[in-house]
């Protein structure tokens, strides 16, 4: 078995790559929600321009969503042959760069559709080859004993930046028009329409920093095998099916979040359309703005996820019958994305989106915990990787099916029975007898080598 070379210190050093990460998490979501406002106000602002508001947010969400979930087999294959440090670093770089790419694009009049999908689509190539060097660097570097700590505190992050994210979004967006009130600034910065391309810049450079202190990092990669051992490219691309097919309770487990992303990857296709057309009337009421709906929206949501995040990271998660903390979050998460559709009011969606928060670093956590008890750190690009798409593969559909019928039904409709569906699953998995045996230790022991091709 091939062992990793681990550095000393690792839990710092793991503080160190969390914390650069986090960073660079944070100006995506800085970047995500301005492409939101951009899409929803600049480019197709009218009312009659809903059909094709939805093929914009469903194209450029499908684009991202396809090229990072059919790239993961090949990515985890080539995190666990090659420096993982070096896989970050790159991937680091190239971001900040399609990132800028992406900003010059969105100071021109009218940035072409198939160009913003295109960068959405390589963002997703390289998001995938930074993730999967990402998770199987970290398992090596935390002791085991805090290993719940630290899926909980990356749980933090992702919700950190959606609360973060809109409020930063928001602000930088609206410096041209402080400054033209203002009557001050400098005539190319106040003659713009609005701040989005800052949103990029910033995104950009948080990229750049990540890459800085991965440079200056120790990461464990996979000692070299001899060569005479080394197995193709192919064979790793295969390992992973293999390892997971073996094991027919970590498949169920996979599934079942299959049909949960099949279910959800549609919110960010859903959430814009629902701001837009199923609660005007009460922000418009109230004398609010669609960017004010679609920032109370996605901070509520991120403060949930913030509370959830903290308690996982401080808890620490189940010790045993690990999957209830997978599957009784998943059915309140079913619930609350139904009663977010079924809102007619920004606060109720608001507190619906505040309950999915809550349930989604429970149900992350819990389930990243029992992969990495089940899978040896050398082996997790691999099979990680195909995890990563086993689950994921539902989410383009997901996208593409909201993009579809939110332009004939009303988007609400959608959220409601997709919510439900999930909740039904996800109940009957807590009576799955082979769901429920996927802790079992002997599931790590066998059948962890390649078998020759």
């Amino acid at each position: 078995m091939t062992q990793l070379l681990a550095p000393p210190n690792g839990w710092r050093t793991f503080l160190w790559l969390w914390g650069s990460q986090a960073l660079s998490v944070i100006g995506s979501a800085v970047a995500g929600f301005a492409f939101n406002i951009y899409l929803t106000q600049t480019r197709f602002p009218l009312a009659e321009q809903k059909p094709q508001l939805a093929a914009a947010l469903s194209l450029t969400a499908l684009a991202w969503t396809l090229a990072a979930t059919l790239s993961a087999p090949l990515a985890g294959a080539w995190t666990d042959r090659h420096d993982r440090r070096r896989i970050m670093l790159v991937c680091d770089l190239a971001a900040g760069a399609l990132t800028f790419a992406t900003l010059g694009l969105l100071l021109s009049p009218a940035a072409p559709l198939w160009a913003l999908v295109t960068l959405a689509a390589l963002m997703g190539l390289v998001s995938t080859f930074h993730g999967s060097a990402f998770d199987a660097s970290y398992t090596s570097l935390v002791p085991r004993d805090r290993l719940p700590r630290a899926n909980g505190l990356m749980q933090t992050v992702w919700s950190l930046a959606g609360l973060v994210g809109p409020a930063a979004a928001a602000l930088l967006i609206g410096v041209p028009a402080l400054l033209r009130d203002a009557g001050t600034g400098p005539a190319w910065l106040s003659g713009l329409k609005d701040g989005v391309p800052f949103a990029y810049a910033v995104d950009g450079l948080t990229f750049l920093l990540a890459a800085a202190v991965v440079w200056r990092l120790s990461i464990p990669s996979p000692a070299p095998r001899p060569r005479a051992e080394r197995p193709t490219l192919a064979q790793d691309m295969r390992f992973g099916w293999v390892f997971i097919g073996q094991r027919r309770p970590l498949l169920a487990l996979l599934l079942t979040f299959a049909v949960a992303n099949l279910c959800t990857s549609n919110l960010g296709v859903l959430e814009p359309l629902i701001a837009k057309f199923g609660l005007s009337g009460d922000w418009q009421a109230r004398g609010g703005t669609l960017q004010g709906a679609l920032a109370t929206l996605a901070i509520t949501q991120s403060v949930g996820g913030v509370l959830g995040g903290i308690l996982i990271s401080t808890w620490g998660g189940l010790k045993r019958q690990r999957v209830l903390g997978v599957l009784v979050p998943m059915v309140v998460s079913g619930l609350a994305f139904a009663a977010f559709g079924a809102s007619a009011t920004v606060l109720g969606a608001a507190a619906a989106l505040l309950v999915l928060g809550l349930t989604l670093p429970a149900m992350n956590a819990h389930s990243q915990s029992i992969w990495q008890s089940q899978v040896p750190p050398e082996m997790q690009g691999r099979v990680f990787s195909v995890r990563r798409l086993i689950a994921q593969f539902t989410a383009p559909a997901s996208t593409a099916l909201a993009g579809a019928l939110a332009a004939r039904y009303a988007p609400g409709s959608v959220a409601v029975v997709a919510g439900l569906v999930l909740a039904a699953v996800a109940a009957l998995q807590l009576l799955n007898p082979v769901l429920r045996r996927v802790e079992d230790p002997s599931l790590a022991a066998h059948g962890t080598e390649m078998p020759a091709s």
